[in-house]
């Protein structure tokens, strides 16, 4: 059981009913991509052709942002905003489709761009997937 599982299964308030597992699952990704796409940034920043990679690491630094924002409010139970979260949910679904397209593009070069799309990719399918839930 992880924390975030922890910590939902914890609170007094059932913010998302119906949709734990899907929440769960989108915190996590959210998180797992905030930190993946802040250690692509600053990979990008040590490569030797940074300039060829400004986009990529402006798409990383966007999307950990987001990710991480995203991650943060769906944690919050008490009196959740659907409207609000349902459009940060598309935001941070647009985000991470953004730069997991932009990182695939680098991908055979940069191994630390794969991994990043990857994480970019599973967090866009949970955002999806927490919005089809609720």
């Amino acid at each position: 059981m992880t924390v975030a599982d922890q910590m939902l299964a914890t609170h007094p308030k059932v913010g998302f009913a119906g949709a734990q597992d899907a929440l769960l699952r989108c915190i996590e990704a959210c998180v797992e991509c905030a930190q993946a796409c802040t250690a692509c940034a600053d990979a990008c920043l040590g490569e030797g052709m940074v300039a060829e990679l400004v986009t990529c690491i402006r798409k990383n630094l966007d999307c950990a942002d987001i990710c991480a924002t995203t991650g943060a409010v769906l944690s919050r139970q008490t009196a959740p905003d659907v409207a609000t979260v349902r459009a940060l949910l598309e935001a941070c679904r647009t985000a991470c489709a953004s730069c997991a397209a932009e990182c695939e593009q680098h991908a055979d070069m940069h191994e630390h761009c794969r991994v990043c799309a990857e994480s970019c990719r599973r967090c866009e399918q949970a955002c999806t997937d927490l919005l089809a839930a609720l």
